[in-house]
């Protein structure tokens, strides 16, 4: 039985292999964790589809890998047994069977990337190559080599019929680093190389995909949030008692963003090339940084919730994210992306849409300045909020009723705005 690897949302076409958590002839049950897998949206611990003995597996540690490619084979319980000849080098091992395995159960782990290595095989120890034959590397092999300068002629491969594997690669760099060859080409002292991590890769493809597949135009707008900071100023310490979490300027910038979503459904959409596609659920997709990396976990029907609601959700989130322990279902089906850049002191940035998104708005730092009120002038508290939109979706005026809806919203906090 083949084991694929499962769709984890829309807009996720690849994974790469992190670890695997069982090795070839293996026993295993089903919902057994089998193998971690790195995503630009979540990191997960892939469960066994079902109970058996682990045959081969056709996917190294490292490499990256389309959705629903196989990555594995299983003799389930009560299966025939299989060839176990086929390889990973060999067509009958890659070639998709009828009976194969798709489909992520819902009840995962996730967990951040780890390990290294290459393929393994349940074949016996390899036939030496045969010298007259070209050396096949993995795709991992050869991103790690070429990272890294090393010659693969040189090294001396360990798996099956002498193929060089990402152990080999990683040993062969270790000895050279005890051991230095002088070279005329090495790279100058003053600098250093940073291999890619898998999330960091994968961060890169999106946004490369994001700024080459959308036309995207941007917006600004000031506004004045004297009210909401007093609003949450006064809340603070009994929300605090009361809660046992903070409360912060972002369950009220969300309550504002899902309520003018509704008003303006057009930014609560996505493009699908001979159509524009409305999404009926508003859910709101909050930037969040992680130990690996950038995520964005999902708010979902963001304006069915209280001010209290959101703040409890935004702090649960966060706090997983943090610590990598998001589910698949925390960051799937967004519909709209909020990044509070503010909190890093920024007071204008210029997002990337979040594809397959229509827009993303980020809210600034909060900055006393003076300002023009009626015929004075005023300290107020001042915060820009910059949108990014796909342009192939919405004019300038559709962009500007929804940023100015959502300045509106926010300027008339006051006293007396609810929280439950």
């Amino acid at each position: 039985m083949i084991i694929e690897l499962p769709q984890v949302g829309e807009s996720v076409t690849e994974g790469v292999i992190g670890v695997w958590l069982k090795s070839v002839g293996d026993r295993i049950e089903r919902f057994d964790p089998l193998v971690e897998v790195v995503t630009d949206k979540v990191n997960m611990e892939m469960p066994s589809p079902v109970s058996g003995t682990l045959t081969a597996i056709l996917a190294a540690e490292g490499e990256t890998i389309p959705m629903g490619a196989p990555i594995a084979e299983v003799q389930a319980d009560g299966e025939l047994p299989t060839d176990a000849g086929d390889t990973p080098d060999s067509p009958a091992a890659v070639e998709p069977s009828p009976d194969r395995i798709g489909s992520l159960l819902t009840d995962v782990a996730p967990v951040g990337p780890t390990g290294s290595g290459g393929p393994i095989s349940a074949t016996p120890p390899p036939k030496p190559a045969r010298s007259d034959q070209p050396r096949r590397y993995s795709p991992a092999v050869l991103r790690l080599a070429d990272e890294r300068g090393v010659d693969l002629e040189r090294v001396q491969g360990s798996g099956i019929g002498g193929r060089v594997t990402l152990k080999d690669v990683r040993s062969f760099i270790e000895q050279t680093i005890q051991s230095p060859e002088p070279s005329a080409d090495a790279p100058p002292a003053h600098e250093e190389r940073a291999p890619l991590s898998p999330v960091r890769r994968m961060i890169a493809a999106n946004m490369v995909r994001s700024a080459s597949e959308i036309p995207q135009a941007w917006t600004l707008v000031e506004v004045d949030v004297t009210g909401l900071v007093a609003r949450r100023q006064a809340a603070r310490e009994e929300f605090q008692r009361r809660e046992g979490i903070g409360i912060t300027y972002l369950p009220f910038v969300i309550k504002a963003v899902a309520e003018s979503l509704k008003e303006n459904p057009l930014l609560n959409s996505s493009w699908d090339e001979d159509a524009i596609v409305y999404k009926r659920r508003i859910n709101i997709g909050i930037a969040a940084a992680a130990p690996d990396g950038l995520v964005v976990p999902v708010v979902h029907d963001a304006d069915t919730m209280s001010i209290v609601g959101l703040a409890r959700k935004i702090a649960d989130l966060t706090a997983r994210a943090r610590r990598g322990q998001l589910d698949l279902e925390d960051v799937q089906g967004g519909t709209f992306t909020l990044n509070n850049t503010g909190a890093l002191g920024s007071v204008l940035s210029q997002p990337l849409v979040n594809h397959p998104q229509a827009a993303i708005l980020t809210t600034e730092a909060i900055v006393r300045r003076p300002a023009v009120v009626g015929e004075g002038i005023a300290i107020r508290s001042m915060m820009n909020m910059c949108m990014s939109f796909d342009h192939r979706i919405m004019d300038g005026a559709e962009a500007s009723a929804f940023i100015n809806s959502v300045k509106a919203r926010l300027e008339a906090v006051g006293p007396d705005t609810g929280l439950y």
